[in-house]
């Protein structure tokens, strides 16, 4: 497979993180063709593919669109795939596994049809060679990715196998973290300028405040990950890659003075996100400190941002405490942080009324299958100001 040949490169992304993906490739040099709920289009080369998996943030999945098909059932599917040179792309002594997204009515179970892709390679590989790849679950090898909706099939290389969504700093997770691309996005949502003091009371294992960090000094995900499915794949050149990794480092950007601080009740989040930072590369950016939020330090005049993502209140009983913790954030955010922009990230839009504050924005997200809001404080100063045009309001 030649590495600069150019075809359509689908970035998926988990539902509502479409518009900070979109904004991620163009900010690296890349114009999408088309932008959906749930992923960006644009065109490029597997050459283009390492550097996007290297980068981006808010991605799950880089895939490389390899061939377009007709079928109506699984026989079609087998007798075009059997066809295919796949060759070209995976080395007979090689591993490769199938993932698919299918909507056919023929089809009840999308495990078939991945069986029926995997045969066709197989018997593919038999019929030339005589020897053929291993094949199974693990995505840490070459993965082929089969779209198939109605009677329309496209085949992809995954190129990048396990989620970019996990940016692979993270050593232990803590309670209910928040998924390392979410976190990415919902502060790429924000107005913080990368330099202004960024407060995380309630901070968890602190996947916010490292995010925040790896923003500020523009550290990448792939500093952090050393294997990717486009490694596996007929015609890598490793140098390429190498350079790519290399960009990463030299694109660091140390900045003196930025103050993030983590803060959390309980000692585990503490200790936690203390390794985590340290696993991150940016232990020495946060300052950590234990104890109730009321008493989080919040720099005056440092017109930076405030984030809380405060629990949602899962299980009957806890709603009624969680109304008072909401309740204790909007008091705390009027009466300390005075010319920062206030930050709740949460999916239970009752509990936010608590807050008693009028946000200036409501932005639309998504945490596993919880419909979530970030709502964005203006924490004004002295006199508010009338000179500014409202911002338009995401709202449903």
């Amino acid at each position: 497979m030649q590495f600069n040949s150019t075809s359509k490169i689908i970035i998926t992304c988990s539902n509502r993180l479409s518009p900070f993906l979109q904004k991620e490739v163009a900010e690296i040099g890349f114009t999408p063709t088309r932008v959906f709920k749930t992923g960006v289009e644009l065109q490029g080369s597997l050459q283009d593919c390492i550097r996007l998996n290297l980068n981006l943030r808010c991605a799950s999945q880089v895939l490389f669109a390899i061939k377009e098909f007709r079928a109506v059932n699984a026989d079609d599917l087998y007798k075009t795939l059997v066809a295919f040179e796949w060759e070209d792309f995976i080395a007979p002594n090689g591993y490769f596994s199938i993932t698919s997204n299918v909507d056919n009515e023929t089809i009840n179970n999308s495990l078939f049809a991945n069986v029926k892709v995997k045969d066709a390679i197989v018997d593919r590989f038999r019929d030339r060679t005589g020897q053929r790849p291993d094949s199974g679950s693990s995505l840490d090898k070459a993965v082929i990715h089969l779209y198939w909706k109605e009677f329309v099939a496209e085949l992809f290389i995954d190129t990048s196998g396990e989620t970019l969504s996990k940016h692979g700093y993270r050593k232990i997770p803590g309670k209910a973290p928040m998924l390392e691309a979410l976190a990415a996005a919902t502060l790429l949502a924000t107005k913080w300028d990368r330099q202004s003091p960024f407060i995380n009371p309630m901070c968890g294992s602190s996947t916010l405040a490292i995010e925040a960090a790896h923003l500020a000094t523009n550290r990448r995900p792939g500093l952090f990950r050393t294997n990717y499915s486009f490694m596996h794949i007929v015609g890598f050149e490793s140098e390429i890659y190498q350079s790519e990794r290399k960009k990463l480092g030299e694109q660091i950007q140390e900045v003196p003075g930025l103050r993030i601080i983590a803060t959390d009740i309980s000692s585990d989040a503490i200790n936690i996100s203390k390794i985590n930072a340290g696993a991150a590369g940016v232990d020495q950016y946060i300052e950590f400190w234990e104890g109730d939020f009321e008493g989080t330090e919040v720099p005056e005049d440092g017109g930076g941002v405030l984030f809380f993502n405060p629990e949602y209140g899962d299980r009957l009983g806890e709603e009624a405490a969680l109304r008072l913790t909401y309740g204790r954030i909007g008091d705390f955010m009027k009466k300390k942080c005075k010319g920062y922009t206030g930050y709740v990230f949460t999916g239970n839009l009752e509990l936010a009324k608590k807050i008693g504050l009028k946000p200036s924005r409501r932005i639309e997200f998504y945490t596993s299958k919880i419909d979530c809001r970030l709502f964005e404080y203006e924490l004004y100063g002295g006199t508010k100001r009338t000179d500014i045009q409202p911002l338009a309001s995401t709202e449903v």
